[in-house]
């Protein structure tokens, strides 16, 4: 089977890529020839994920699955929510963004946040939503250097180690993504 994930993020491919079974084959927006960014306009993280998974179907015809991840902050009222990825500009730059963060929780104690994913699967001319959450809070510092994105900052409940300094098998099973790939997967497998 060959689905379209609605994303050019290597990083975040390669990690869905490695949980699926090797009879789904994962294909890019660059290889079906898509180089359109595609707009995100929604409030909500669940209709991003639906509207990056519509333009692919519209668009290109395939059967696809978008997903969308927001990092949310308790003593920010969810923020930086659905502009996690360029919370601190368009440049959509890591380092600058986690940055930013810890600035506005420099003087907060409740340092609660879950990361959300919703992924958006479009097959068979039906919709699926599929939702993962992961618990736990943000550092003081920037710890560990693997993953992506506020990894070096997000510390899941449960864990004495960022998502930067864990493995990604573990990563893969305890996060959010790897919550809502699993979910996917489920439904996949039917």
């Amino acid at each position: 089977m060959q689905l379209v994930f609605a994303s050019n993020n290597k990083n975040k491919i390669q990690e869905i890529q490695s949980m699926l079974p090797s009879n789904i084959k994962i294909m890019s927006l660059e290889d079906i020839g898509c180089f359109v960014d595609i707009p995100e306009t929604s409030d909500t993280i669940e209709g991003n994920a639906i509207l990056k998974a519509n333009y692919v179907t519209q668009k290109y015809g395939y059967d696809c699955f978008a997903d969308d991840t927001g990092l949310e902050v308790e003593a920010l009222n969810g923020e930086p929510g659905v502009f996690s990825a360029r919370y601190a500009g368009l440049q959509k730059n890591a380092d600058d963004n986690m940055n930013k963060l810890l600035l506005e929780l420099e003087s907060k104690n409740n340092r609660n946040a879950q990361f959300k994913t919703v992924i958006c699967l479009n097959i068979n001319k039906e919709q699926y939503l599929f939702t993962g959450i992961a618990a736990g809070e943000i550092i003081k510092e920037k710890t560990g250097n693997q993953g992506f994105g506020y990894d070096p900052i997000f510390k899941p409940e449960g864990y004495q180690h960022t998502f930067a300094q864990i493995s990604g098998e573990i990563k893969n099973k305890i996060s959010h993504r790897g919550k809502a790939t699993q979910l996917l997967l489920e439904f996949l497998k039917k």
